[in-house]
């Protein structure tokens, strides 16, 4: 596909068409419902994501974006009586505002427009591209098991220590980890990672970097909330959820090039 023919494609038909009545519909019901997932802004900037996101990569892109919305909301809700009581609870009762959408999203929003730009630019660069769509998975993968990992934590961590020291600390406490809530969250990032073999994003080998990847950079993530959330004004729990996603999306580039370069050694 040249330029020319890329550019069509985009602009004239198929997933913008699509992308835009979707995302408004599915904004409407947003709306409508009792049990608000989104504040009124939230919804505007989830919309835009939406559309985006459809528009650049279609319903597999959507798939993996709407599967880590619609589960984290869930996790999230999960023990909400006890965890307000503990006041360790998400604000606004879970609802996600902009700062949540794109503390969440905005690495994975990136990696789509990279894929955008070198399909436009340098279609014949397909590792990059398929490096790019690891990353993006990789990136919700990472968000879904820190988020999985946090509220079940909260919630059935038996014995929960500070990542940095190891010694025991009350459940919600920034950088504190459990078992429970470790395995749970490594559970949301195979599920991730797997819709994302499903839907054609990444192979069976980016299954594994994903998980791995979502592993380093929820660890990575306790240990910045350990040391440093809390003790600098603009490291807020959004910007610290942008550094998880960027560590997990660039941890799993890593992870396949690094695999890339031993392969001929290992064959």
């Amino acid at each position: 596909m040249n330029a020319s023919e890329f550019l069509f494609h985009y602009s004239s038909f198929s997933p913008w068409l699509v992308a835009v009545p979707l995302n408004t519909v599915l904004l409407a019901i947003a709306y409508a419902i009792p049990k608000k997932l989104l504040t009124p802004a939230g919804m505007v900037h989830a919309w835009i994501l939406g559309i985006a996101v459809w528009g650049i990569l279609d319903w597999r892109g959507y798939a993996v974006v709407m599967f880590y919305f619609l589960v984290g909301s869930a996790v999230t809700r999960v023990g909400m009586a006890q965890k307000e009581a503990a006041g360790i609870a998400e604000k606004r009762s879970g609802a996600r505002g902009p700062e949540n959408v794109w503390g969440s999203a905005l690495t994975g929003i990136l990696c789509a427009f990279g894929v955008l730009a070198l399909r436009l630019l340098a279609p014949s660069a397909q590792g990059a591209i398929a490096l790019l769509l690891l990353a993006y998975v990789a990136s919700f993968s990472t968000k879904l098991s820190d988020t999985v990992a946090s509220e079940v934590g909260k919630v059935y961590g038996r014995r929960t220590f500070l990542i940095t020291t190891l010694k025991p600390v009350a459940p919600g406490t920034e950088g504190a980890v459990s078992l429970e809530g470790t395995l749970a969250g490594m559970g949301g990032s195979i599920a991730i990672a797997v819709l994302g073999w499903a839907v054609n994003l990444i192979d069976g080998t980016g299954v594994l970097f994903c998980v791995i990847a979502a592993f380093i950079a929820t660890n990575a993530e306790s240990a910045i909330g350990a040391t440093v959330q809390g003790k600098v004004d603009w490291m807020t729990n959004e910007v610290v959820n942008g550094i998880n996603t960027a560590i997990g999306a660039s941890s799993a580039i890593a992870l396949a090039i690094a695999w890339q370069s031993l392969r001929p050694l290992l064959s």
